[in-house]
């Protein structure tokens, strides 16, 4: 999928809504677990109650992996009944050694057909190159990540090759935008360090986001749209426990929806305010 296309799909929906398929067996409804693929049928559904207003699927792929077998076969199942004009993330933050790197690449792109995967940047560019070297098909590096310990490592002040200081997460940025293009890159941002999306988007202005951490984890939809949409939208505002967990009864699915529809309606008048 292009970047225009994911824009167009965007306007059509007024929506920049990701939702986080990170789907815990012991969290779905009870009256799901006596079918034989419980997490497919959950899933299912709520995909079936929110496609109308999410541009984007993000399966988590430890709540599969962990799973064994059983598990990947759930997310195969899943990920062939997701529209095709839906942009489909593998979160699996991925990061190896070049020929390692090829296999995941085979695996997410060529197997399970995603759009894009979660790569970690810290084993430099070639561990990320063999992702980007699948045309048609997008590295979402992690930059700037939205849990309590990213500050342990990603906001450090270095002294870079050129003798400038900066953040870490500054400088994966700087470096790893020279990788790829606006085309074929996207980079994860939480919405947990408010302020520091005016910075980034003066290194990265064209570039689209994957913002984890608006909602349950206390980000604010409100500044994240002020300060990280641009004239193509550029943001993919991630939500998973707050939809797809919104209700454990026979309703779930429904609840689901009526988060989704929150969540776009609060959407599209941003999109309105800051970009379209």
């Amino acid at each position: 999928m292009t970047k225009q296309e994911i824009f167009e799909q965007v306007k059509k929906k007024q929506s920049y809504l990701c939702i986080g398929l990170d789907t815990d067996v012991s969290k779905i409804p009870s009256h799901l677990r006596n079918a034989s693929d419980p997490v497919f049928e959950f899933n299912r559904q709520i995909i079936e109650a929110t496609k109308e207003f999410a541009v984007a699927y993000k399966p988590n792929l430890a709540f599969y992996e962990s799973r064994g077998p059983e598990g990947l076969r759930s997310l195969e199942r899943t990920m062939s009944i997701i529209p095709k004009d839906i942009f489909t993330i593998a979160d699996a933050k991925r990061g190896d050694i070049g020929n390692t790197s090829a296999m995941y690449a085979e695996t997410f792109f060529n197997h399970y057909r995603f759009d894009a995967v979660t790569v970690a940047p810290y084993m430099g560019k070639d561990s990320v190159m063999p992702f980007l070297n699948t045309k048609g098909k997008w590295v979402i590096l992690l930059a700037l990540t939205s849990n309590e310990g990213s500050s342990d490592f990603q906001n450090l002040v270095i002294t870079n090759k050129s003798g400038e200081s900066k953040s870490l997460y500054e400088e994966v940025l700087g470096v790893s935008k020279k990788w790829g293009t606006d085309e074929n890159m996207m980079f994860v941002v939480g919405a947990t360090h408010p302020g520091t999306l005016t910075s980034i988007r003066k290194i990265i202005p064209d570039h689209f986001l994957l913002v984890p951490g608006v909602g349950a984890q206390g980000g604010n939809l409100e500044e994240v749209s002020r300060d990280g949409l641009n004239s193509s939208c550029g943001l993919l505002v991630n939500s998973s426990r707050n939809i797809i967990y919104a209700g454990s009864d026979l309703d779930f699915a429904e609840k689901a929806r009526q988060e989704a529809i929150k969540m776009r309606d609060e959407m599209k008048v941003l999109l309105d305010k800051y970009c379209l």
